[in-house]
């Protein structure tokens, strides 16, 4: 599986839009459903849409409870569509939790045919996993068949590119 990176920052999403190949064609942005205010990916997409994902939260169209997927255009973000997806309670989140979750998105890929996307790697954004062990996990449970771009801050993306680099040889 190949593995691009991108910064958690609106800026560097809209920067995709002038790559050769275009920003990937959907957004994953999982989140728990205690996690208010949003954070993370969820987060900035919630500020870039002005307010709408707190406002489906509100309206109780969205909750974040564990396998809840919603699907949104992107509108007003680099990326063309938006995948919500629920984790459930915080608390809860544990590595088998990261490992369901990880072959639940994986599955709703395959059924959109979605072959490039980005996504945070599920628990980051709160710090419940660290990003080496999150990349493993991601790793060992989904299958290789598309490109993924991981939603990390520079300075991990250096960490993570030498987990990736042991794994390739």
């Amino acid at each position: 599986m190949p593995f691009q990176f991108v910064a958690p920052e609106l800026a560097k999403w809209d920067a995709l839009a002038a790559t050769p190949d275009g920003p990937p064609e959907l957004l994953v942005a999982p989140f728990f459903s205690d996690e208010r205010p949003l954070r993370g990916a969820a987060g900035l997409c919630d500020w870039r849409m002005c307010g709408r994902l707190s406002r489906l939260i509100l309206a109780e169209r969205i909750s974040g409870d564990r396998g809840e997927v919603t699907l949104l255009p992107g509108r007003r973000l680099a990326f063309p569509k938006l995948l919500l997806f629920g984790m459930g309670a915080s608390d809860e989140f544990a590595e088998p939790v990261f490992r369901w979750v990880a072959r639940e998105i994986a599955k709703v890929m395959r059924r959109l045919r979605v072959r490039r996307y980005a996504v945070p790697l599920p628990g980051r954004s709160t710090g419940r996993i660290a990003a080496r062990r999150a990349l493993e996990l991601w790793v060992e449970e989904v299958e290789d068949d598309g490109e993924v771009w991981l939603v990390e801050s520079p300075s991990t993306q250096k960490d993570l590119a030498e987990v990736l680099g042991r794994r390739s040889r």
